[in-house]
């Protein structure tokens, strides 16, 4: 049987960071003023960006280097292991080789660490003293808390109402690290307050926690924003999830057919793919990329691409992607880190040009797919990367009635320890 867990030595850890901007088939639409609709200047981010966040935003560097003292940091998980499903193959009678990319062993239990660590030490090299943004299961606020922790800047996270109820030790673990986190929408801005004032009972979003989150920026001085997904410059620090997996599959000389992550911002979904895509782009292999989706939520399988606003106040600046509309309120779902209405502009655009396709489940069938890898490969899966194991175990079990012997890659973004609740209703029978 070929090894079960592929490990990379510390010194084989990427020190690079890749962006595909530069090798798009063409280039990304501009972000637009959410005043003047007319194309944004660098320098109109900087009251809620530091300015090498906005440099890598726009960047046309393909590699962009890891700060040493990034690196440091990541060196207490990374690089993160690789696993082949013997166990969940076996289950399945799939001819098909299934692999996983664990990022679960971040101290946050997920793959938002690879961004807030970074972004978090931009802002202080700036000076940064008080970073606010949103979170929707709570993985992003968790990372973001974090890192503030260990660069010593105050945090303030405004949680989606629905998940600041269902995951209450979420919560705690921000404030562990120095969180200070309240329900989304709250009586801490403007719009909280006109929100709660018309809508009382609404499950909240993450439009309007990105509000918030803005709002409050905006208005202090000394803060930043930070934004967990979506933005170029967060799927850039992701991209050393997919930059280690090629390096392990190396290892045991394996390359895949399929690449598969579950897609809400779009971030963990480029951080394990788009080191394939660009390998698509260069004639060297032709990986499928599927990008899984929440049916309550389904932003690239049934969402118009066109610009709209990243949140419900249209504060933010208007961006070219698949969206469901910056008012749309989708079900209080157990996968709160996908309830989002629009995708990444890099994820969009692949998915317009034909690079990747998507895919969408409802949350029973996910849970399903769930309960099945935690009672093979024993690891708990957070209900957001459960869709991209449910689209895994799919296409191993087309593998297993044509025969082929496919190589499937998926990105496991997170654990589920935090997701018990969810686990339980679903056992219980009073999951929707």
């Amino acid at each position: 049987m070929e090894q079960t867990k592929i490990i990379l030595d510390e010194n084989e850890m990427p020190k690079r960071w890749y962006n595909v901007l530069p090798d798009l088939p063409t280039p990304l639409e501009p972000p637009l003023d959410p005043k003047t609709r007319e194309v944004m200047s660098p320098e109109a981010l900087e009251p809620i960006f530091p300015k090498e966040l906005i440099r890598q935003e726009m960047s046309s560097d393909r590699y962009i280097d890891i700060p040493k003292e990034v690196l440091e940091i990541y060196r207490l998980w990374r690089p993160s292991p690789l696993y082949r499903a013997h166990q969940l193959e076996k289950i399945l009678k799939t001819p098909a080789k299934i692999y996983y990319k664990y990022e679960g062993v971040s101290p946050a239990g997920s793959h938002k660490t690879n961004t807030s660590i970074a972004q978090t030490y931009y802002n202080m090299k700036e000076g940064t003293e008080r970073i606010t943004t949103e979170t929707g299961a709570g993985q992003w606020g968790s990372a973001l808390s974090l890192a503030c922790n260990y660069f010593d800047i105050e945090c303030k996270v405004y949680m989606v109402r629905s998940s600041f109820y269902q995951k209450p030790y979420r919560k705690s673990l921000m404030t562990l690290w120095g969180g200070n986190v309240v329900p989304s929408p709250s009586p801490d801005t403007e719009f909280g307050r006109w929100v709660l004032k018309e809508q009382p009972d609404t499950p909240g979003t993450l439009g309007i926690a990105i509000s918030e989150a803005v709002e409050d920026a905006a208005l202090n001085e000394n803060t930043k924003y930070s934004l967990g997904s979506v933005l170029n410059h967060v799927v850039l620090h992701q991209t050393i999830i997919g930059e280690e997996s090629k390096k392990q599959l190396a290892k045991v000389e394996t390359y895949p057919d399929i690449v598969i992550g579950c897609c809400g911002g779009g971030s963990n979904l480029g951080g394990i793919a788009l080191e394939y895509v660009k390998d698509k782009l260069e004639g060297k292999h032709d990986a499928k990329v599927i990008a899984v989706e929440p049916t309550s939520c389904p932003t690239l399988t049934k969402g118009e691409y066109r610009y709209d606003f990243g949140d419900t106040a249209e504060m933010t600046p208007l961006l070219k992607m698949y969206t469901l509309g910056h008012t749309h309120v989708p079900p209080a779902i157990h996968a709160g880190g996908l309830r989002y209405h629009g995708d990444s502009p890099i994820v969009s655009k692949l998915h317009a040009e034909g690079l990747i396709d998507a895919v969408s489940y409802g949350q029973k069938t996910v849970f399903e797919a769930a309960v099945q890898f935690a009672r093979t490969e024993g690891i708990v899966p957070a209900p957001e990367s459960s869709h991209a194991i449910r689209c895994a175990i799919d296409e191993a079990l087309k593998c297993k009635q044509t025969g082929e012997e496919k190589t499937i890659l998926f990105n496991l973004s997170g654990h589920g320890h935090f997701d018990m609740a969810s686990y339980d209703k679903y056992f219980n029978g009073e999951m929707e």
